[in-house]
């Protein structure tokens, strides 16, 4: 739940200074929201290890030393997927990454553990009825403001669909008189 706050929270005070600071896109506020909530989940791998290393089925080896890896790479995500010029790359990885954790969730549900207090007394199945919607959640974030982001705009009385932006410079499709035409726009 936590995370998820953390996500909502940071993008909603992102929007608020979106509304003072016009050169703030929508899809770079979404991107360092995600990136705020990467680099809490990913300190947490250094203070909730032991809890961590629970939920890791036991074929796992050096569970410890993945836990701190996964830890490290979600806080290299975050910063790569907000400095990145071009986030789509980082956002496929991300997607990935996200799939390939999901079954730490799904045993350390199965197998009521609380990650915080490192215990077996966690929620139990129950908990995958939050955690896998919230997971296809952060999946469609990512993609949604990663890699896919459209969004219409009008300029000069034309109507044109934003289909990639980059740092000084959107990729439209503008119509004009019914016929659609790609075309670059600078800042």
């Amino acid at each position: 739940m936590a995370p998820l706050i953390v996500l909502l929270a940071s993008f909603l005070i992102l929007l608020a200074v979106r509304g003072l600071y016009h050169k703030l896109s929508m899809g770079r506020a979404g991107r360092i929201a995600f990136g705020a909530m990467l680099l809490f989940t990913g300190t947490s791998h250094f203070y909730l290890t032991e809890g961590m290393v629970m939920s890791m089925p036991p074929f796992f080896p050096a569970k410890e030393a993945l836990v701190y890896a996964t830890g490290a790479l979600e806080i290299a995500f975050a910063f790569v997927l907000v400095g990145s010029k071009d986030p789509s790359m980082v956002a496929k990885l991300l997607l990935a990454f996200l799939v390939a954790v999901f079954p730490a969730n799904v045993y350390a549900a199965l197998n009521n553990i609380d990650i915080e207090n490192a215990t077996y007394g966690g929620p139990g199945p129950s908990y995958l009825l939050f955690r896998a919607p919230l997971q296809l959640f952060f999946m469609a974030w990512v993609y949604y403001f990663g890699i896919y982001r459209p969004r219409m705009a009008k300029a000069h009385k034309k109507t044109m669909w934003v289909v990639r932006e980059q740092e000084g410079r959107v990729d439209v499709i503008e119509w004009e008189e019914s016929e659609p035409k790609y075309r670059h726009h600078w800042d």
